[in-house]
């Protein structure tokens, strides 16, 4: 796969992405904020961190970047695009996801180790994992309660575009760390060609790491593109 990550003033997880997916033998490489060319990519991820120091409003500013504009262009055209915390809020705020992302309920910063069931495994982000797999994926956020109207929500169960929800190591839906409607911890537009999460799949991918659960949405996206070839 060829990957392209962008890197905003405030990133912080970039070279993270790059490093797992380029680990895996994709071609992998960061794309600054400013240019305008993706480089031709299979895969766009807007990583995690503080693009613009999160001022403003969190993905706010970043919506406005040169490069932005081209990655809404690839979305709409069906390319995937992968949103990880901070690129999350990226494309609430394009409006490639529906909703918003809020300050936590306690209005603290979270750093730990979370667990997420995957609710739907038809999506390119979840291809070959059978619906109910619990994973264990790290969490760093100060907004990641996402909301969305009472439509909106219904609209979101009707099309199965949740793809994982907070729970805790049962499975069971007891365990939400920030206040997320309906436990909410990563959704898909209704192409199911753009996924926007919380949870860090690059921290959790690597064997240095405690937890290697990501790995489990990295092989789903690279069964994707094998079988689409």
């Amino acid at each position: 796969m060829r990957v392209s990550v962008i890197t905003f003033p405030g990133s912080n997880c970039d070279r993270d992405a790059q490093h797992v997916f380029s680990s895996r033998g994709h071609s992998a490489r960061l794309v600054w904020h400013k240019d305008r060319d993706l480089e031709n990519p299979d895969l766009v991820i807007l990583p995690g961190g503080f693009s613009y120091g999160d001022y403003l409003r969190c993905g706010a500013l970043a919506r406005y970047s040169p490069i932005v504009k081209e990655v809404v262009s690839f979305a709409e055209k069906g390319g995937m695009v992968l949103g990880i915390c901070n690129g999350f809020q990226i494309l609430t705020e394009t409006g490639l996801l529906p909703g918003a992302l809020m300050m936590n309920k306690h209005l603290q910063f979270i750093c730990r180790h979370q667990y997420v069931r995957v609710e739907n495994s038809d999506s390119p982000f979840t291809n070959g994992l059978e619906t109910g797999t619990i994973l264990d994926i790290p969490i760093a956020h100060k907004e990641g309660n996402y909301f969305i109207d009472s439509e909106g929500l219904k609209r979101l169960k009707d099309k199965g575009q949740i793809l994982f929800r907070y729970c805790d190591h049962t499975g069971a839906l007891a365990d939400n760390p920030n206040g997320a409607i309906d436990d909410i911890a990563g959704i898909v537009n209704e192409k199911r060609n753009v996924l926007g999460m919380m949870p860090h799949p690059e921290r959790a991918a690597t064997d240095s790491v405690i937890s290697q659960d990501g790995k489990e949405i990295i092989s789903a996206i690279e069964r994707f593109f094998a079988a689409n070839a």
